[in-house]
């Protein structure tokens, strides 16, 4: 077998380093986190302080966002009323949580308990976002007023059906917005044009936060909640959502976690347990890969409202038995995805400009997961369509180099619905469009597409001697947790370092475990590493390797050594 290059064709892309003015100016911080400060734009001596600190120096009144002041209005009008309220939401964890928590804050606002009632579409029946017929079941059974949250803010067609029904709709999402706004009694979401709002990132959940808080600072007399009884469900959503961690998600997620691990849900400790998780240690890691995927496996396989009922759930013998029904269809969302990537796999090109695998055989709960597998694995744009009788459903990732919703608002006349963000959105076709659908969405990729090089970029904060990884280096990083989207884990190089030993491990020796070597003045040592998928460079490492790693804590009976986790190698030109 010939020996690889590299496994994985990543262009690495060392970030210019820190100019000299700024190191001397802030020589008080260690090299690496300037660096990696200076990375993410952070260079303001307010704005690394408001940082490490987990504090956000822009105003976040609420009221800032547009429509909100008509929103509560409506709302207070509707509780004086005694009207019926449903509060709509989505079936990811963005839109399970926000739905929880505009429920439970207008609960606590005073509105009766059986006037204000959850609704969460059914994945399979339904589909993502509102629908004509559950907008009129709803009006039938008494509701006067709808309030959605994570979702509406493309569905045009059926808030002027709630309109002409005698439904008034109230919209808060945080997707991109379409051509036309919906014509609701308020549309609250930060990407509106006109909004004033300093922070557009916030995730569905966020804005739901923002809209208990109008509510509670309308009328404070009336509240019975406080912010620390929301942030928990704040901190879920904002992280499995992947909204950036920077600006208000970073506040939110630091206070939320401090509220999660402080939490007095029965439903999240039993989630915490089943997912095997330390409770009153949980960081944004635990939710990234341990809650999230579990709140998520209700909508996918089953009905979100089982979620819903956990983070609700007051006493432990319905959180335990919701959370063991969570993560038994968590695992079948981790079978199930294995056995549809291989499906999928066979039926796209590799070299294609966007990657289109359909087939009846799809779930379309885990036609997304699939999606995403195909895009990271070819680095290509990817769609997945679970094809029904009359209609298909498909789920988008794609590329930074590719902005997919975009690219379905080229061809928008041929669906009947569709949304989402620049590299992960969702749609409905009728099956009569779809050869024309797949023919012009192939057509928009090749043009956009045609003359790029299609590589992924391995974004690299610095490069430093493998000697410097140390505690005390590992302890000034922690400073930038919680760490996710648009806020990564620092990745580091480190040329010319010498492989102790290593070792495949895993099931069929898919991970590589290297022991590497990390001379300097102060004597001899010796750090851990696992490259996980990167099995195959067991039978041909060489000796002295460069490494593209992020710096980890390995726990074992006890014992914590650091750990890299390693992206990416080549062989050394050392």
């Amino acid at each position: 077998m010939n020996r690889p290059d590299t496994l994985r064709k990543n262009i690495w892309q060392v970030a210019p380093p820190v100019p000299g003015h700024l190191q001397e100016k802030f020589s008080h911080l260690h090299p690496v986190m300037l660096q990696v400060l200076y990375n993410r734009g952070i260079i303001k001596p307010g704005d690394i302080q408001a940082f490490l600190e987990g504090t956000y120096l822009e105003s976040t009144d609420p009221f800032l966002l547009p429509d909100m002041d008509k929103a509560v209005a409506r709302i207070e009008q509707a509780i004086d009323n005694q009207e019926k309220i449903i509060v709509y939401g989505d079936f990811d964890a963005d839109g399970v949580t926000s739905t929880v928590l505009l429920t439970q804050a207008l609960r606590g606002m005073g509105a009766e308990h059986n006037l204000v009632r959850p609704y969460i579409p059914d994945r399979v029946d339904e589909g993502y976002g509102l629908n004509v017929d559950a907008l009129t079941e709803l009006k039938e059974k008494g509701a006067s007023l709808i309030i959605t949250v994570d979702c509406g803010i493309r569905s045009v067609f059926e808030v002027e059906h709630a309109n002409q029904i005698g439904l008034e709709m109230i919209i808060t999402d945080h997707h991109s917005l379409g051509p036309k706004m919906p014509p609701g009694t308020a549309i609250i979401n930060p990407k509106r044009p006109d909004s004033q709002y300093p922070d557009d990132m916030l995730a569905g959940v966020g804005i739901a936060f923002k809209l208990a808080q109008a509510l509670k600072q309308s009328r404070p007399d009336r509240a019975t909640f406080s912010d620390d009884d929301l942030l928990d469900l704040v901190a879920i959503g904002t992280v499995a959502d992947l909204a950036p961690l920077l600006k208000e998600n970073r506040k939110l997620v630091i206070d939320g976690l401090k509220s999660l691990n402080n939490s007095k849900r029965a439903g999240i400790a039993a989630l915490a347990r089943a997912a095997r998780l330390t409770p009153g240690s949980l960081t944004a890691e635990s939710i990234a890969f341990g809650i999230g995927p579990r709140i998520n496996a209700a909508g996918r396989l089953a009905h979100a409202y089982s979620a819903a009922k956990l983070l609700a759930a007051n006493n432990s013998v319905d959180a335990n038995r919701l959370a063991d029904e969570l993560d038994k269809l968590n695992r079948q969302r981790q079978k199930l995805t294995a056995e549809l990537g291989e499906l999928a796999e066979g039926m796209v090109a590799s070299d294609a400009s966007i990657l289109i695998a359909a087939d009846e055989k799809f779930v379309s709960g885990v036609v997304g997961l699939v999606a995403s597998r195909l895009a990271e694995k070819h680095y290509r744009p990817a769609i997945v369509m679970e094809q029904g009788e009359e209609e298909s459903r498909g789920s988008c990732r794609s590329i930074d180099q590719f902005h997919i919703t975009d690219a379905l608002d080229e061809v928008a006349d041929l669906l009947v619905r569709h949304g989402g963000h620049a590299q992960a959105a969702g749609f409905t076709v009728r099956n009569a469009n779809l050869p024309e659908f797949l023919s012009r969405i192939t057509e928009v990729a090749e043009r956009k597409l045609r003359d790029l090089e299609l590589v992924p970029t391995l974004s690299i904060d610095a490069e430093i001697a493998l000697e410097e990884v140390d505690w005390a280096l590992f302890e000034h990083l922690q400073q930038l947790e919680p760490t996710g989207a648009a806020n990564p884990q620092p990745v580091l190089l480190s040329r010319g370092v010498e492989v102790v030993h290593h070792r495949a491990v895993g099931q069929s020796g898919a991970h590589l475990q290297l022991t590497l070597a990390a001379d300097s003045l102060n004597g001899y040592r010796e750090i851990g590493a696992i490259a996980f998928r990167q099995g195959e460079w067991a039978n041909h490492l060489p000796q002295v390797i460069d490494l593209v790693y992020s710096v980890s804590v390995n726990e074992w009976r006890g014992n914590r050594n650091l750990q890299l986790m390693v992206q990416d190698i080549r062989p050394s030109q050392f």
